[in-house]
């Protein structure tokens, strides 16, 4: 167990990495991962319609308020890909979420277009898990099926090609604010290239200099 606490935000657009780099995070440090994404398939059984903001709120203020002072660190996630962009994706929920936390470090993953626009189209989910395969880098065993139930993948309209380019400038104008908030605050950390592994030493040497680990960085 880690000795302080920790809360830190990983922020990025869709196909960033933001999920795995949570994961990694959490593994290696011994810190709670607080997934708005999980929150809203336990509550909304996995939908997202224009009550999914409300409720990813609803359940991380809760979730914070039910936290002791001696837990181990704790890392609220962004939303994960099915319930849609970045959390906080706006500079409204970012200053409504100094209200219940104040954020130690905020990583923010700059990743190329060309190569998000790729990630996304190659994206294809089962919708009953949330389970996210993407047919470059981490194909499913048998192509088209899920690896744990055999039911069928499918692509979620807003992977398609066409609507991939809207959803980046969406997520590029969003961000903005939220950005240039949490630099103006000294907190912010930008991390840019265009693989996850390649990225990840330099966020854990980050939180390294922050937070005691308890895995190497071979061991994540």
């Amino acid at each position: 167990m880690a000795s302080k606490l920790l809360r830190a935000v990983v922020l990025g657009p869709p196909g960033s990495g933001k999920g795995t780099v949570c994961e990694r995070i959490a593994r290696s440090f011994g810190l709670q991962h607080l997934s708005s994404g999980q929150f809203l398939r336990e509550s909304l059984g996995g939908g997202g319609g224009d009550g999914a903001g409300s409720a990813v709120w609803s359940c991380l203020t809760d979730e914070f308020a039910s936290i002791p002072a001696a837990f181990p660190p704790l890392i609220p996630s962004p939303f994960c890909p099915r319930a849609g962009p970045g959390f906080p994706r706006t500079l409204g929920q970012a200053k409504a979420l100094d209200g219940i936390c104040e954020l130690d470090v905020v990583i923010s993953l700059n990743i190329p277009f060309e190569t998000l626009k790729d990630r996304l189209s190659a994206r294809w989910v089962h919708p009953a898990s949330g389970r996210v395969y993407n047919m470059d880098f981490n194909p499913p065993h048998t192509q088209g099926v899920d690896d744990l139930t055999g039911e069928p993948l499918v692509q979620r309209e807003e992977d398609r090609p066409e609507a991939v380019a809207a959803r980046l400038r969406k997520y590029k104008d969003a961000a903005k604010p939220v950005i240039e908030l949490y630099k103006s605050r000294g907190i912010l950390h930008s991390f840019s290239g265009t693989e996850t592994n390649k990225i990840w030493p330099y966020v854990y040497a980050l939180l390294s200099s922050k937070i005691p680990p308890v895995l190497s960085d071979e061991e994540h």
